[in-house]
């Protein structure tokens, strides 16, 4: 579904993704880990068309991702940045609306279908009761579950994400994911997303990968990779890794303590 061959990418003067190349299937459950600086939210931006690609390929569904028209790739893909900005005081069911825009022809009215898919996507991310208030007035946590729904509305086989929850309380957080993580397993939606919170990719991504310094460090199943001597490197730091009991599921403790490996 998403193919990445000798990726470099970066700003002016500034190469910051060096020679990076993987796969993702279709109903994968990425998650994009890596120290402030290495490269995450610069890959995810090139993976969206949003950054341009200096060296290598991007594709999707077999077709370089150059060769799509905005609105055609805006089908296939949707794309949560970082600290969106959020100037104008719309209603919330309306910014949720806004996600059904590539799928209409011009001047198309809502159509019952369309209504519907936007009142599902706000019912799993719990936003309904969001939906008269203005944007602009509501905490962070609350603007990003709205801008969850509105992706999500926008209905497309691949979800990227750039810390899409980190305004969220856990409660909150926990319950996105759990949501992600059942449209990835039921309805095979294609996730990648960009965090810092090394835990919470590893309750619910099944894949890792990480980056340091624009390089991919490792790439694999969550269980394969996380392991006390990749975080090491990644993150020069002391690690332990437990199994909290019943959980399946690894769990890392960071401690003081600068660690140097190559």
């Amino acid at each position: 579904m998403i193919r990445v061959r000798d990726l470099r990418c970066g700003y002016p003067g500034h190469e910051v993704i060096r020679g990076v190349s993987f796969d993702v299937m279709r109903g994968e459950f990425v998650g994009i880990l890596g120290p402030n600086g290495s490269g995450k939210t610069t890959l995810l931006l090139a993976l969206g068309g949003i950054l341009p690609i200096l060296e290598g390929e991007v594709g999707i569904h077999g077709s370089p991702l150059g060769k799509f028209k905005p609105k055609d790739l805006a089908r296939r893909m949707a794309a949560l940045c970082q600290n969106p900005e959020i100037r104008f005081p719309f209603p919330c069911e309306e910014i949720v609306h806004m996600g059904r825009y590539p799928h209409q022809k011009r001047w198309q009215m809502e159509n019952p279908y369309d209504a519907a898919i936007v009142k599902r996507s706000m019912e799993i991310t719990d936003t309904l009761d969001l939906s008269g208030r203005l944007i602009t007035a509501l905490s962070g946590g609350e603007q990003q579950r709205v801008l969850m729904a509105k992706a999500l509305a926008q209905d497309t086989p691949i979800l990227l994400l750039d810390e899409a929850t980190s305004a969220m309380d856990i409660h909150r957080k926990l319950q996105i994911f759990q949501v992600l993580e059942r449209l990835s397993s039921e309805k095979e939606l294609t996730v990648l997303t960009v965090l810092h919170d090394v835990n919470t990719a590893a309750l619910f991504c099944r894949r890792m990968i990480f980056l340091k310094e624009g390089v991919m460090v490792a790439d694999g199943p969550t269980e394969e990779v996380l392991t006390e001597e990749t975080l090491e490197v990644v993150y020069r730091t002391r690690v332990l890794i437990y199994e909290p009991e019943g959980t399946g599921k690894r769990q890392v403790v960071f401690l003081p303590g600068r660690v140097e490996r190559s």
